[in-house]
C-alpha cells in the first residue's frame, strides 16, 4: 500500500504527524462534525448537512488552486488543513500578493478525551509551516482569520507571523460557492523567519 501522507514529521513528545489529502466522502462525518461545533463558527459550515460538507470538499478537490488535507496524529483525525493560491482567492484582492505567496486556513480538533495538551497546537503549526513552505517549496504563508476569533490571531503571532492589515473580504456568491463579507486579521509568516539560515 502506497503512503497516503504528503507530509511526516515526527512531533517530540506528542508523536508522528501525517497530512494527506482530505477525502471527501470519506472524512466527511469527521469534517462536519468539527465544522458543526459552536467554537467553528468562523469556519462558516455552522448548520450545515453532513452532505453539503462532502460536496464543498469534492467541489474543492476538482480545484487546481484549492486544496484540503486531513491531518492526523498517529493515525487519529487532529485537523483541517486548506491551502489556496492568494490570486484565486478574495484575499488576493485585499493586499499586495508577491511571487511565492501560498494562503492557509486551519482548524484544529477540539481536545481529545485527555484534554487540551500544552503546547500542541504549536507544535502542529510547526508541521504544517514546514509542510507549506518547504514541501511546496514557498516563499510566504498569508492567513485571514476572522477579526473576531482571538484565539486563531493569537495563535498565529505566537507561531512568529507578523500581523497585516485588517481587511474586509469581498462577498462571493456563485453557484457553487456561498461566501459572506469577513472582518479579518491579515498575517503573514515569511520562510526566512520560519527556517532561519
Amino acid at each position: 500500500m502506497s503512503d497516503p501522507y504528503v507530509h511526516e514529521e515526527t512531533v517530540d513528545g506528542f508523536g508522528t504527524v501525517g497530512i494527506r489529502p482530505l477525502d471527501a466522502e470519506g472524512d466527511a462525518d469527521v469534517v462536519h462534525r468539527w465544522v458543526s461545533e459552536e467554537r467553528a463558527a468562523f469556519w462558516g459550515m455552522n448548520g450545515l448537512t453532513r452532505e453539503q460538507v462532502a460536496e464543498i470538499y469534492a467541489h474543492m478537490a476538482g480545484l487546481d488552486t484549492h486544496h484540503a488535507f486531513l491531518v492526523e496524529l498517529d493515525g487519529i483525525p487532529v485537523a483541517l488543513l486548506q491551502t489556496y493560491e492568494p490570486t484565486e482567492d478574495r484575499v488576493g484582492e485585499c493586499y499586495p500578493v508577491e511571487p511565492g505567496d501560498i494562503g492557509v486556513h486551519v482548524l484544529l480538533a477540539p481536545a481529545g478525551e485527555g484534554g487540551a495538551r500544552p503546547g500542541w497546537s504549536t507544535a502542529l503549526m510547526g508541521a504544517f509551516t514546514s509542510y507549506v513552505l518547504l514541501g511546496l517549496d514557498r516563499r510566504r504563508i498569508v492567513v485571514d482569520p476572522d477579526v473576531r476569533n482571538d484565539k486563531a490571531v493569537t495563535r498565529f503571532l505566537r507561531q512568529g507571523f507578523e500581523a497585516g492589515p485588517v481587511v474586509t473580504l469581498p462577498e462571493i456568491d456563485l453557484p457553487d460557492v456561498y461566501l459572506p463579507e469577513k472582518k479579518a486579521q491579515l498575517a503573514f509568516l515569511r520562510r526566512e523567519v520560519a527556517f532561519p539560515g
